[in-house]
Parts: structure tokens; sequence; C-alpha cells
């Protein structure tokens, strides 16, 4: 468990490795950590450049909030996904391209890839459409987050959510790797789609991915 200076220097140094890996552009996307009773989160129309540990705002789930700027124009979907999914720990807006472009297709991703099982379903929903910074994009969020790690948000960007920063920021850039295939197999043709049998299979396999082999010493 990482303490508020900790929490606030890793919101930093996430920021800026979404900037560098290009899934954020100038002061497009935000992100926040859960923190004690609300949650820390990057301040609005600020971004990666130049910010530091003082610059990141505290958001009590109530709404209130403390710090030297406003919250993210998005705190509202931020704390509405913390608070209603508490597996979560951190969440991450972007504006990547791939995925931003789907979302202005208003198309949801398929099973055309197995990669797809690590965003916790067979598929990654597209949020219907709502002005940004309002209750009714945290509620069309949530709907399209049901059961899922990830979304796209229509015509804005994507979400992505994990336990801490580290997962969701491993699931936002799987979620851009995947736009990107989609897009490109959309261009070459219509995709062949996983059945839910292949599908299945695969999210079998992750049940133990990444995680350290099982041994039979005796207790």
């Amino acid at each position: 468990m990482m303490n508020e200076t900790e929490l606030r220097s890793e919101l930093v140094r996430i920021a800026g490795k979404l900037d560098a890996q290009g899934l954020n552009r100038g002061t497009s996307g935000n992100l926040s950590a859960r923190y004690g009773e609300g949650m820390l989160i990057t301040p609005s129309g600020m971004g990666a450049e130049g910010l530091t540990e003082d610059d990141i705002v505290w958001v009590n789930f109530d709404g209130t909030s403390r710090g030297r700027w406003q919250p993210s124009s998005e705190w509202l979907f931020h704390r509405d996904i913390l608070v209603q999914r508490p597996e979560f720990g951190a969440v991450i807006h972007t504006h990547c391209i791939a995925a931003t472009a789907l979302a202005c297709l208003r198309k949801d991703i398929p099973p055309f890839h197995y990669m797809i099982a690590l965003v916790g379903g067979d598929s990654i929903r597209c949020a219907n459409y709502a002005t940004f910074g309002t209750q009714a994009l945290s509620d069309n969020a949530l709907i399209a987050l049901q059961g899922r790690k990830a979304c796209l948000l229509a015509n804005h960007g994507m979400i992505a959510a994990g336990a801490d920063l580290a997962e969701a920021y491993k699931i936002a850039v799987e979620v851009e790797t995947l736009s990107e295939l989609y897009l490109r197999a959309l261009q070459a043709g219509q995709p062949v789609l996983l059945t839910a049998d292949e599908f299945q299979a695969a999210q079998n396999r992750f049940a133990s991915y990444g995680k350290p082999e099982r041994t039979n010493k005796d207790e």
C-alpha cells in the first residue's frame, strides 16, 4: 500500500509514460488512484509535461477536494467507477488515436483476438455518447464497464481500470494495441471472430496468466 506521497509520485510517473507511449497528447486524458475515502487525480487542463506531485488533487468521494488546482473535468466518472467497482484502485482515461477512432465510429471491439480476454469479457464495449464531464457520461461509462476493465467512450476516447495504476496502465496499452489491430483488420476485410468456445478456452488460460507456477511441495 503506497502512502500519499508515493501515490502522487506514481500518478506523475504514469502520466509521463502515457505521453511517451503516445496514448495521451497535450492536456488530453486524466488518471486517478484510490486513496483513503477518496482519490488522487490529475488536475484540470494540465498535461504530463511539467506535472509535479504537488499538482495532484485529492477528491473526497462526496465531491469535495483539496489542492492548488481544480480536479480533472472528468472527476465524476473516476469517482463513480471507484465507488461502484471496489476491485479497482486506479482509473486511466486517454484520447489515444486508434481507440478514439473506433469510439468515433461508435463501434464495440468484438472477439477478433484472444487478448480481449484481458479486459474481462468477449468484447470491449463503446459507451453511448454524452457531453464530457457530465453525470450522463459517467452513467454511460458504468454500463459499458459492467464485467469489464475497459471501455470506449463514443466520440471521445477510452477508459481503462485496474487494481492499481500499473494494471490500469497495462490495460490501457492493450486496448490501444487491440484497437489498432482491429482498425487494420477492418481495412483489409471483415475479421473472423473467435467462437464462444474458442474465446472461453482463451479466458480459461488467462486464469493463471502472469501468476507464479504452483509447486507440489509438502506443507
